[in-house]
């Protein structure tokens, strides 16, 4: 476990030699990565070799990621207990990840928060934006200041993890979807800007996924029926390593496809 601010990393004794792990020597940024998708993700990466740069509001959940990553042999892990409502933060962050290494290989966009469920009429305006800050303006940020060590690497990788939300524009879940919508867009136009560049840029679906979140949105749903973060992650590990060649696309857990976007009939 360590400080962000020195983002000095902590070194784990690995249980197999790097140079047969796939993603040996990448640098990994995964948001969100106390709990769920981010978690299994940042682990998942962990163990192909990456080392993960982990960041969520509770300092808590990142030690417990860092005990996991030690169990499985994990090469380092370096903990940053992040608000992304602070924009400083990430850029001192970006900063700092500049100073140690000169690049990032892999931004798993993760973190979000679901919001209100309640008629678009009955949400007040700081319940929408506080959705928006976290789920779109935060992304706006790590993209600003990520971009520069994204393409330092010799193969650029970029996820943000999406919802079926945003294209269904799903009832009283309006601020979620609209900046799950938000998102999509603003991680496609990213994805067009770099097609020429070794920078690839995809969004994942996971669907429903027994999570915290998914729990909040559907508390009567048995969540022994819904698959679990740690499958959902050996999904996205491949969108994240360097022989991925596909950029703007959208993958769709539940269907196990990959997706190009298209005009509304």
């Amino acid at each position: 476990m360590t400080s962000w601010w020195g983002l000095v990393p902590a070194t784990h004794a690995c249980k197999t030699p790097a140079m047969t792990l796939p993603l040996a020597d990448r640098i990994a940024l995964v948001t969100g990565a106390s709990r769920g998708i981010g978690f299994a993700t940042a682990l998942a990466l962990a163990k192909a070799g990456a080392h993960i740069v982990a960041t969520a509001r509770t300092q808590g959940g990142l030690e417990e990621l860092d005990d996991e990553i030690r169990k499985a042999g994990g090469n380092s892990a370096t903990l940053v207990p992040l608000n992304l409502t602070d924009s400083d933060g990430i850029a001192r962050l970006g900063a700092g990840l500049h100073e140690r290494y000169g690049k990032l290989d892999i931004l798993v966009g993760n973190a979000g928060v679901l919001g209100p469920s309640s008629p678009v009429g009955h949400i007040e305006l700081n319940t929408f934006n506080d959705v928006m800050a976290v789920n779109v303006s935060a992304n706006f940020q790590l993209i600003r200041c990520m971009e520069p060590l994204l393409r330092q690497s010799d193969a650029g990788r970029a996820v943000f993890i999406t919802s079926g939300a945003a294209n269904k524009a799903t009832a009283y879940v309006s601020p979620y979807a609209a900046s799950k919508a938000a998102l999509e867009t603003l991680a496609r136009a990213w994805a067009q800007e770099t097609a020429n560049t070794p920078l690839r840029v995809n969004l994942f679906n996971p669907g429903p996924i027994r999570t915290r979140m998914r729990a909040t949105l559907m508390p009567g749903e048995d969540p022994t029926t819904l698959e679990t973060p740690e499958q959902v992650a050996a999904f996205i590990v491949p969108l994240c390593a360097p022989g991925w060649t596909e950029t703007g696309k959208f993958y769709d857990y539940k269907t196990r496809t990959l997706m190009s976007f298209r005009a509304p009939a």
